[in-house]
C-alpha cells in the first residue's frame, strides 16, 4: 500500500513545504512547520455572507451602534467591551484547568434565562457537564447541550435551531469531513473556525470558541485563527492561587488590554469587585523595598505593590530577576539609576516582584521600581500611604503617563495621602486628601526619599 502523501504547514502564515525545515521560508519563523495531510479541493465550501455588494461611498453607509447582550457576569462583560455582540465570535484560551469551561458554563446558564443558548462540547460528555453544573449550583434547565465534534453535524444543528449564544469547547476537537487531516491539525482548525465564523455572521449568533494553548502560552493552531475571530481573550493565573485574570488582546467591538479579575471558589468563579486589594500586601508597618504604583489595564486603574530586594552579590555576575515585569528594562533602569542618581548596584543582586502574579508591560511603573530598589538598598522604608508612577527615560527625565488623573483619583479613593508623579501629570486643582510632589527628574525623586 502506497504511503499517504504528507506536507509541512507553517502554523504562523499557513505556507506549505514538501519537507521539514527549521525555518519557514515564507515568514522566517522558526520551528513552526508541522506535518499535515494535503487538503482535498472541494467546491462551494464557503458562501458569501451577504448578496453581491455594490460599490458605494463610505459617507453614505449608515453607522449604527452595536447592541450588546449582558452575560450577567460584570467582569466578563468588561473584558468583552460591554457584553456579547450578535454575530460576534470570541476566542478564549488558557492553560488546562485554569477555569475556562467553568466560566463559560456559568455564562451560558445565566444567558439561557433570556436567550436560547447551546453548549457544544467535544471534550466532555453531557453527563460530565451536568455533573459540573450541579456541583456549581447552576440553573441549567434552559441550556441545550450537544456532545459532538463533527463540523457538518454542528452546522446542521445551528442552521436548524438558530440559537442566540453558542459555546464551542473546544475548536481543536472539531473536524470537518471535507479534509483528511486529524482534528487539531492546522488545516482542520483553520477550516472549522472559518466555517463556524461564517455561520455565526450569517445567523447573527454570538459564538465563543475555546482554544488550547501551547507550552509557551500562545494559542495553538494557525495564527490565522486569531485573525478570523472578532475578540481574543486569554485566561491567566497560577493554578496554586485562587485568583484568575482574563485579558483582552484583540476586540473589534471594544477596548483591548481590558482586565477582568475573578476568584476561584467551590461554587465556580466569583467576581472581584476591588481587584487592587489583590495586588497589595498588608504590612503593619512600612518595610524597605516596597512601593505602591498605579498601573492602567484598559480603562481600569489598578494599584499594584512593587517589591525589591537588593543584596550583596557573592558571584562575579550579579543576578537580575524580575517576576511580572520585563527583565531587560530592569537592566536599563539600573544603568539610569547609577548614571543620574549616583546609586551603584553593579555588585548587588537585584530581585523585583509584582505582588499578586499580575504582569505589567507599561513603562509607567519605572519610577516605582527605582524607588523600591533605592529603598531596599538603603534599608529605608518609603512614606506610609505613598503612591508613585512615572516613566523614566535614559536621560534621567521623568515622563508623563496616560490617564494620570484617573490614577490619582483611584489612589485617593483607597486612602493614599502622598504621591510622587511626573510634573506633566500634576492636576491644576489638586486632588482632595492627596499631597502631590510633581517632579521632572529622577534625582528629585531620590532627594525626596533622602529628605
Amino acid at each position: 500500500m502506497a504511503k499517504a502523501k504528507t506536507q509541512y504547514t507553517c502554523t504562523e502564515c499557513g505556507a506549505s513545504e514538501p519537507k521539514w525545515q527549521g525555518q519557514c521560508p515564507s515568514c522566517q519563523a522558526w520551528n513552526t512547520l508541522v506535518e499535515s495531510v494535503p487538503e482535498v479541493a472541494t467546491q462551494s465550501r464557503f458562501a458569501s455572507l451577504v448578496p453581491t455588494a455594490q460599490l458605494q461611498k463610505l459617507a453614505e453607509v449608515e453607522a449604527q451602534d452595536v447592541s450588546r447582550q449582558q452575560t450577567g457576569i460584570a467582569e466578563f462583560d468588561r473584558v468583552l467591551g460591554g457584553g456579547l455582540v450578535a454575530g460576534g465570535v470570541v476566542l478564549i484560551g488558557g492553560d488546562p484547568g485554569i477555569g475556562k469551561s467553568t466560566l463559560l458554563l456559568q455564562t451560558v446558564c445565566k444567558v439561557s434565562q433570556t436567550l436560547k443558548s447551546f453548549y457544544i462540547s467535544g471534550e466532555e460528555s453531557a453527563q460530565q457537564i451536568a455533573m459540573r453544573a450541579k456541583r456549581l449550583g447552576l440553573d441549567a434547565s434552559q441550556v441545550d447541550v450537544l456532545a459532538e465534534i463533527n463540523l457538518e453535524k454542528i452546522s446542521h444543528v445551528l442552521q436548524q435551531h438558530q440559537p442566540d449564544l453558542v459555546i464551542i469547547d473546544s475548536i481543536q476537537t472539531v473536524y470537518s469531513e471535507a479534509l483528511q487531516s486529524a482534528p487539531g491539525s492546522v488545516a482542520q482548525v483553520r477550516e472549522c473556525s472559518a466555517q463556524l465564523t461564517r455561520i455565526a455572521k450569517q445567523l447573527g449568533i454570538s459564538m465563543i470558541l475555546v482554544g488550547h494553548v501551547t507550552k509557551e502560552g500562545s494559542l495553538a493552531g494557525p495564527r490565522v485563527l486569531e485573525h478570523i475571530v472578532d475578540s481574543v481573550l486569554y485566561f491567566e493565573g497560577d493554578q496554586n492561587s485562587s485568583f484568575r485574570l482574563i485579558r483582552a488582546f484583540k476586540n473589534r467591538f471594544g477596548a483591548v488590554n481590558e482586565l477582568g479579575v475573578f476568584a476561584m471558589t467551590e461554587k465556580g468563579l466569583r467576581e472581584v469587585s476591588n481587584p487592587s486589594a489583590l495586588f497589595l500586601s498588608h504590612h503593619d508597618t512600612p518595610v524597605p523595598g516596597s512601593c505602591i504604583t498605579v498601573t492602567q489595564e484598559g480603562t481600569r486603574p489598578l494599584l499594584v505593590e512593587i517589591q525589591a530586594l537588593v543584596d550583596t552579590s557573592h558571584a562575579p555576575n550579579p543576578k537580575r530577576l524580575c517576576v511580572g515585569l520585563e527583565q531587560n528594562r530592569l537592566a536599563m533602569l539600573l544603568a539610569v539609576l547609577h548614571r543620574h542618581a549616583g546609586v551603584a548596584c553593579f555588585d548587588q543582586d537585584v530581585f523585583i516582584n509584582a505582588v499578586g502574579g499580575v504582569k505589567i508591560s507599561e513603562p509607567a511603573v519605572d519610577l516605582a521600581v527605582l524607588l523600591s530598589i533605592v529603598s531596599s538598598f538603603k534599608n529605608k522604608p518609603l512614606l506610609n500611604k505613598l503612591i508613585v508612577f512615572g516613566e523614566v527615560g535614559l536621560a534621567g527625565e521623568v515622563r508623563p503617563v496616560q490617564r494620570g488623573q484617573e490614577r490619582l483619583k483611584e489612589a485617593a479613593k483607597l486612602g493614599f495621602t502622598h504621591a510622587i508623579i511626573p510634573k506633566a501629570n500634576a492636576p491644576k486643582g489638586g486632588v482632595p486628601g492627596l499631597h502631590i510632589d510633581a517632579i521632572d527628574r529622577l534625582e528629585q525623586a531620590i532627594d525626596l526619599l533622602r529628605g
